[in-house]
């Protein structure tokens, strides 16, 4: 009996604003709401890959189902299995597109993430966790143009995630803060990521460069010392807000109303449009997001959440046939 499976990828925030493409967190919201894309998959008799979209923001997407990201997906993951010798089943994915495209909440990511973990279950895990990742970067860097993990990583495992890149290691797990709480609003308007990479400056100052490193090894020290305060304090972005800014109407406003209510800090999530505002008390967190649905929120499709860090990550599990 053929096995159906339905995978789940989180929504991650990249960069915030000291580890341009370097940091990122997986999020998921306290109330239990969704805020990931899913995969259904299934053999199918008919030969290749055959791919339906469904969810909030499944208009959004190309209509041609071999124009989507799952269907590449397919194609990479059968071409890896064929090198290790092995054959690809011909398969069903369903994609639930929960996630507003260009929005700074990884939501190519999420759906490249679900469909390679998806592909990897009704295949008994034959990649393996290494062999995913590498693809999930492949395949993010098809659609960015250069590969980025801080999305990938940390919508693949959980968690707050370093990137690294270095001697065979591409991500590390940061230890995260649990008395944080973090107000993750999408506006209802895109920022294309080229867009947002076209508008930053080709050469930093010395002083910048030096700061940006200063930030983001302290952060990380913090994270590892638990000492909250200290990584709170380096939030701060010098090398993309202070230009990203102008493409999101009401941003600088609302990182100022932050500062009232005592958020540790306000950024853009990835590269926008959707922020980020960190909070210790739950009851402000409330307040930070009646005003970014009253003030921030442009059109139907903006959305605010309050999260936690979702440390458990993208996951696949079988269902009923």
């Amino acid at each position: 009996m053929s096995k159906i499976f339905k995978a789940y990828a989180p929504a991650s925030a990249a960069n915030l604003s000291v580890g341009f493409d370097l940091l990122g967190a997986a999020l998921k919201p306290i109330d239990g709401a969704l805020l990931g894309d899913e995969i259904t998959i299934s053999e199918n008799s008919e030969p290749g890959c055959d791919v339906a979209v469904v969810g909030r923001f499944a208009h959004k997407l190309p209509s041609d189902p071999k124009k989507n990201i799952v269907y590449d997906a397919y194609l990479m993951y059968k071409d890896a299995l064929e090198k290790k010798g092995l054959k690809v089943k011909d398969v069903h994915m369903e994609l639930s597109k929960n996630l507003p495209v260009c929005s700074g909440l990884g939501s190519s990511a999420a759906s490249v993430v679900a469909a390679v973990v998806a592909l990897d279950a009704i295949h008994s895990e034959a990649l393996g966790q290494e062999g995913c990742l590498e693809l999930m970067g492949r395949l993010e860097g098809k659609i960015s143009g250069s590969i980025h993990y801080d999305n990938v990583a940390p919508c693949y495992f959980g968690g707050l995630q370093l990137i690294v890149q270095e001697n065979g290691v591409i991500s590390t797990t940061l230890p995260d803060f649990d008395n944080w709480y973090w107000v993750s609003c999408f506006p209802g308007i895109k920022v294309s990521t080229n867009a947002a990479r076209q508008i930053l400056p080709k050469e930093y100052s010395r002083a910048d460069v030096i700061t940006f490193g200063r930030r983001l090894a302290t952060f990380v020290h913090a994270c590892h010392e638990g000492n909250d305060k200290l990584a709170a304090s380096c939030l701060i972005d010098v090398i993309a807000e202070p230009y990203r800014a102008s493409l999101i109407p009401g941003f600088t406003e609302a990182r100022e109303h932050g500062k009232t209510l005592g958020a540790l800090a306000t950024g853009i999530s990835g590269s926008g449009s959707s922020v980020f505002s960190i909070f210790e008390d739950k009851e402000k967190a409330e307040q930070m997001k009646e005003y970014l649905e009253r003030n921030f929120i442009a059109n139907e499709d903006g959305f605010c959440h309050i999260c936690k860090i979702d440390r458990r990550g993208a996951y696949a599990e079988a269902l009923e046939d």
